[in-house]
């Protein structure tokens, strides 16, 4: 035990003589040493290893509550910390920013930027776009442990009205929550696969029947499962829109969006059918209920509910926007270039197809994506080398956009797969500790009880369980979980 008295700490400079800028001392983090002098750490005197030279004069006391442990006889401080994260944090004293190592997980590098009392304005863009990235991991997988929480929980406050609407929107959104879930959830597939095959059937000309002024019409057959798919569907959203927690982002979202878009042309054809022949010509409701009809093949998107696949289609899309942006550009240049030389090229032989350039387009178009469908094709020598040299640049223009696409959907689809599995860690992890928290409770109290309770409080000290610095801090806030973070190992 160091005594701020003790003679075995000579060094200690109590007058505050010693001029600050001309201090040396070491750092020894993790065993790894490290000489500073004090003109290059007064540069950011808010820093702990700033204050390590200011605390020289104030006892032993002071410079304890910086470090873990100091030798005077080295002028060494002594920190058990990362000393590869160290290696980086020192570079704002030389530099003036901070780059982050490969390999180290970024939210221990921030929590050892906020011990060394370094702020994170210090760290260099790309780096802190790094960590923006882990931090929307962190939230998303206490997003989705909390979610789960929430389904197991059972608030005794609650209506008897909001705890029936949690139970059906578990049950129609969740299919991982039950069985009985999982059987909605298939149903409802089937539903949507069954409709869009009647669709596909009922414009088969043997299947269809004349109506008593000759027009062709689908089998009554079909048009009665349509109704019946439509009806689930109906019934579906219905029961969801009731149950929603958040009536106006569920109007609001994409899927629900498409949902609404797969139900309304039946009812609008419906009333059309019925209505609409008082008020309009008999050809126009029928074009118009056609077009709607048209409109059923919405339906197909509603397999996105049910598909993890196309949602991350759907998400590695929209995260390329950039590149299918490149796309088309590469190819509308070329386009525009090779249709115009086509024509130009073409305007010698008498049998020519190339009628003009807007024409050409489609040449071009047919080409360059490898289509080639032969309704228009150069007859001259210098076009079909024209056509020769569109086609390979067409490759070319395709295949460079479509690795980072690629690489958009395996990193979408990895992450998901990562984040699912970190929630069940999450999860596994809080069983764990809430069995071990039970075990050492209930041992603490038989201790207790055989000792009198005298040393009931230190032992009770003893036996809970130890946690690692890092957990996620959503969840810690709100339900005062504690849990190591095993996604960023």
């Amino acid at each position: 035990i160091k005594m701020a008295g003790d003679s075995r700490f000579p060094d200690v400079d109590t007058d505050g003589s010693e001029k600050n800028e001309e201090t040396e001392i070491v750092v020894n983090v993790g065993g790894v040493r490290q000489v500073f002098y004090g003109d290059n750490l007064n540069q950011y005197p808010e820093t702990r290893l700033a204050e390590l030279i200011n605390c020289l004069s104030g006892g032993y006391d002071s410079i304890f509550s910086l470090c873990d442990d100091y030798d005077p006889g080295k002028r060494e401080f002594y920190f058990d910390r990362d000393p590869d994260a160290f290696k980086c944090i020192i570079d704002v004293y030389y530099f003036g920013e901070i780059h982050m190592k490969k390999g180290i997980c970024p939210i221990c590098f921030k929590n050892e930027m906020e011990f060394w009392k370094v702020d994170l304005k210090f760290l260099d863009d790309c780096c802190k776009t790094h960590l923006s990235e882990k931090k929307e991991e962190l939230e998303e997988i206490a997003r989705r442990v909390q979610l789960i929480l929430d389904d197991l929980g059972v608030d005794a406050s609650e209506s008897r009205w909001k705890r029936c609407q949690k139970y059906i929107w578990k049950f129609l959104e969740k299919p991982e929550s039950s069985y009985p879930a999982r059987v909605i959830a298939v149903l409802s597939f089937l539903f949507i696969l069954t409709s869009s095959i009647v669709m596909c059937v009922g414009t088969i000309p043997d299947l269809q029947v004349a109506d008593a002024k000759g027009n062709r019409m689908e089998h009554p057959t079909l048009d009665s499962i349509e109704t019946a798919c439509i009806g689930w569907f109906t019934m579906e959203y219905v029961l969801r829109l009731i149950s929603s927690p958040n009536k106006l982002h569920f109007a609001l979202s994409f899927m629900n969006i498409v949902d609404v878009l797969a139900i309304l042309p039946f009812y609008v054809s419906l009333t059309l059918t019925h209505l609409g022949a008082r008020l309009m010509e008999l050809s126009n409701v029928q074009q118009a209920v056609q077009a709607l009809r048209i409109m059923r093949i919405a339906r197909i998107f509603k397999l996105a509910r049910h598909s993890s696949g196309l949602q991350t289609l759907t998400y590695a899309l929209k995260r390329s926007f950039k590149e299918l942006g490149l796309l088309l550009m590469y190819l509308a240049v070329g386009i525009f270039v090779f249709s115009a030389l086509g024509y130009t090229m073409e305007q010698s032989h008498p049998e020519t197809l190339f009628k003009s350039i807007p024409q050409s387009f489609w040449w071009a178009i047919i080409t360059m994506t490898t289509v080639g469908y032969g309704d228009i094709y150069p007859k001259t020598t210098l076009g079909k080398l024209n056509a020769a040299i569109s086609f390979l640049c067409g490759v070319i223009a395709i295949a460079l956009p479509i690795h980072p696409i690629i690489n958009n959907f395996v990193r979408y689809y990895n992450k998901q797969r990562v984040l699912e599995t970190a929630a069940k860690h999450e999860l596994e992890l809080m069983e764990l500790n809430s069995a071990e928290g039970k075990a050492a409770s209930s041992k603490s109290e038989l201790e207790d009880l055989a000792r009198g309770g005298e040393e009931g409080p230190f032992y009770s000290s003893r036996l809970k369980v130890s946690h690692s610095d890092t957990f996620i801090h959503l969840l810690s806030e709100e339900k005062h979980y504690r849990t190591r973070l095993r996604s960023c190992k």
